[in-house]
């Protein structure tokens, strides 16, 4: 007697996608996405016709960000406008190039208007609606803006209601006609170290004071915004002629951009590695990555000044997975914080620098900093 020959047939498991919301949106967005770890020029980035906005425009996702924000680019047409707008992710603007104005609103009949130029920075209240003006009729306007839009695309997975919600933040912004034009209330860090002003419009950051932060080092200086009660926040730091910051690291998303002057960051993973060097002027971006180390040199002849748009509000706490050193900046590594200081650094970094000064025709002034130093 024969068995009957029998052969189980099972069904293939299926497969479990894996999906990113935000990269689909960038997708449907049908703008260039520029990566990496540096944005040489922000000026001279490509741009591509954007119908959201109305204008052209180009996503930047950088190394740095750990996928937690994100930058774009926006090109306003000559006396045009962006169409209008609201989101459920926040929004910090820096404007690159031009001069013209936004409107504000969640009620149609009480919109806000306030004027801007290049190097004014502001944020857009949570889901408000808003929409910029051009205020050159012969020439494009120019503004960067970073946003937590991967987070809360990831979080939500639902594109209607990041765009469409009609909820309305009265806590954050409830129409008042001074939002934008009060001058804002200035505090002191939680170290008493900086100083941070509470506002939602910055003029100019290329002339905003700042005040010193010697424990940095560099000769350097800053001041810190909150703005528009966000969880993102940015800062403006300056360091003198022949000098250069200290070493430090924290969490991801400090989308660096440079206001004035010329030199080079150095990025590294650990204590141990071999440095990544980002060279940079004015008008180049860059992000550290999460975590690493980076320091920041002026090598040319005049002060450095840079914006910095991050995570790391001082109001309101996201713990320490997106904010991960942020109290302990300015703290040595040795004494558990996150800042190498100048004597335990490799001393070929300071070699380096002074090689980088020569060139171009500026003497080191940090003998009083490193005892190695041959300048003044």
């Amino acid at each position: 007697m024969t068995a009957e020959n029998t052969t189980e047939v099972r069904e293939a498991p299926e497969v479990l996608h894996r999906i990113n919301t935000y990269h689909q949106y960038q997708r449907r967005e049908g703008i260039p996405v520029i990566t990496g770890f540096s944005v040489d020029a922000l000026g001279q980035l490509e741009l591509a016709p954007w119908a959201r906005k109305g204008g052209r425009g180009t996503f930047i996702n950088l190394d740095g960000t750990a996928g937690t924000n994100d930058a774009y680019l926006c090109e306003i047409p000559p006396g045009g406008s962006t169409n209008p707008g609201r989101q459920l992710f926040e929004e910090m603007i820096y404007i690159l190039e031009g001069n013209g104005s936004t409107q504000v609103w969640y009620d149609e009949g009480k919109k806000v208007s306030f004027e801007w130029n290049q190097g004014s920075l502001f944020a857009v209240p949570l889901n408000a609606w808003h929409r910029h003006f051009n205020g050159r009729g012969n020439r494009p306007a120019r503004y960067l803006a970073v946003t937590n839009a991967p987070l809360v695309m990831n979080l939500f997975h639902n594109l209607d209601f990041v765009f469409d919600s009609t909820f309305q933040f009265d806590d954050r912004f409830a129409g008042q006609h001074d939002y934008f034009s009060a001058e804002g209330q200035l505090y002191t860090g939680p170290a008493k170290r900086t100083r941070i002003l509470e506002a939602s419009f910055i003029p100019d950051v290329n002339n905003v004071q700042v005040y010193t932060w010697k424990e940095r080092g560099g000769g350097g200086s800053t001041v810190e915004f909150e703005l528009a009660h966000n969880t993102m926040a940015a800062h403006v730091s300056q360091f003198a002629v022949g000098n250069y910051k200290k070493s430090h690291r924290h969490g991801p998303g400090a989308h660096v951009i440079i206001l004035s002057g010329q030199g080079y960051s150095l990025l590294w993973p650990q204590r141990d590695a071999e440095p990544r060097r980002v060279d940079w002027t004015v008008g180049s971006m860059v992000v550290p990555p999460n975590f690493w180390f980076h320091q920041h040199f002026n090598s040319g002849a005049t002060p450095a000044r840079y914006l910095a748009l991050r995570w790391g509000s001082k109001r309101y706490d996201l713990g320490g997975a997106i904010q991960a050193g942020e109290e302990d900046l300015d703290v040595n590594v040795n004494e558990g914080g996150h800042q190498i200081e100048y004597e335990d650094e490799d001393r070929r970094v300071h070699e380096d620098f002074e090689a980088e000064l020569a060139r171009a025709g500026a003497v080191c002034r940090m003998r009083a900093l490193v005892p190695w130093c041959t300048g003044v």
